[in-house]
């Protein structure tokens, strides 16, 4: 039988993900100065205006418009021509600290007492679920269109970061179409890149140079056939774009930044968040397991969803799903990952070092299937004790 599944990304300089950049570059001054600064910052952005949002606990001093306004610089809006640039963009904050009511149960989790193992002290930072996926369909372990759609998005920032298309502007888009025969992939149905450009060049130059310098440098030329379908800025033209063409707003690329449709979804966004925020930090801790088992050979594929309570240290659930590909049934396997992953908040931010300033960087293209030593959680370190089973 044949299948088709698509998945897409964005570039930088997607307004969405300029809100992310801005969100997670704040959480990362808080968290240079003050490893334990409690962050959930969210961020809006308009033609001309840039609004900082959320509660915000910490012992470091954050300049928010200047992060702001360097965060916007450094993704390329730095030109009044654009119709959004660092210099004239208006920045207003609403930062609150952090409710004393959620404190309380993230400090101290329910139940716990003095003498008790360290890990069930810090409680999650929210309810909610949160899913962690891997196969082994590529060697970052993630699903082939998602590699690509990644990739694609990182050529075109490249191409116009380096001057190669010097035409180019922050703001762009992917998506891939893969088909699969009987569960195999077997070609590339179709590709769309939208790039936004200066006013100046025609479609066709647009649609040769993205062939020849992203298309053709990053997707394998085994997969596409004669009737791969490949657009290049299908509307005709794409001048107006970033924030200047539509609003953004921190968290809302979180199937971009997971696992492009293939698994579940929380709902919880990741950006601007610090990480006893379990559907940041859990949905990382979910992927290194998955990862980590899959790469061990003890599934082609599989799913790990957790669940959580406020206040609360043990998840309330944990399921997996190998999709029929395991060694052992299910039920075998989430014993594997029960015996061998800690997903209370603390366990997960000393295993996976997450106090650290790395979240800027994790905010564009993509959280996961990235190498990049700071992205712990892409780690294969479990891989050979794993391996016993």
């Amino acid at each position: 039988m044949k299948r088709l599944i698509t998945s897409e990304s964005v570039t930088e300089g997607h307004p969405d993900k300029v809100c992310d950049q801005i969100s997670d570059a704040i959480l990362d001054e808080c968290l240079k100065q003050d490893e334990n600064s409690r962050v959930a910052c969210e961020t809006v952005t308009t033609s001309g205006l840039v609004l900082v949002v959320g509660e915000i606990t910490t012992k470091a001093y954050a300049p928010i418009e200047k992060i702001a306004r360097d965060t916007i610089k450094e993704i390329g809006y730095d030109d009044p021509k654009l119709g959004f640039d660092y210099s004239n963009v208006a920045v207003l904050t609403s930062l609150i600290e952090q409710s004393s009511d959620i404190a309380q149960g993230v400090d101290k989790a329910q139940g716990y007492e003095d003498g008790k193992e360290d890990y069930d002290k810090i409680g999650a930072g929210d309810q909610g679920m949160v899913f962690g996926y891997a196969d082994n369909e590529s060697d970052s372990y993630l699903p082939i269109s998602v590699v690509y759609v990644q990739r694609l998005a990182k050529r075109l920032s490249d191409v116009r970061r380096e001057g190669i298309l010097p035409y180019l502007r922050p703001d762009g888009k992917s998506q891939v179409t893969v088909e699969y025969d009987d569960g195999k992939l077997t070609r590339i149905d179709s590709i769309v890149i939208s790039a936004q450009h200066s006013a100046d060049v025609e479609l066709a130059t647009i649609r040769e140079d993205i062939i020849r310098e992203v298309i053709d440098e990053v997707i394998d030329e085994d997969l596409i056939d004669e009737n791969t379908k490949i657009y290049v800025n299908p509307t005709g033209k794409f001048v107006i774009g970033g924030p200047k063409g539509d609003s953004g707003l921190t968290g809302r690329k979180i199937i971009v930044d997971t696992y492009g449709g293939y698994s579940k979804s929380g709902g919880g966004a990741f950006s601007g968040k610090d990480p006893t925020k379990v559907d940041r930090s859990a949905a990382y801790m979910a992927r290194y397991a998955a990862k980590n088992m899959v790469a061990a050979g003890l599934c082609d594929k599989l799913e790990i969803g957790l669940s959580y309570a406020i206040g609360i240290a043990r998840p309330l659930s944990i399921y997996v799903d190998s999709f029929g590909t395991g060694k052992y049934d299910d039920e075998k396997l989430l014993e594997i990952v029960e015996e061998n992953f800690d997903f209370r908040p603390k366990a997960i931010i000393d295993k996976l070092d997450l106090k650290r300033p790395i979240y800027r960087k994790t905010a564009a293209f993509g959280h996961f299937g990235r190498d990049d030593e700071d992205f712990t959680w892409e780690r294969l370190d479990k891989v050979e004790e794993l391996k016993k089973y």
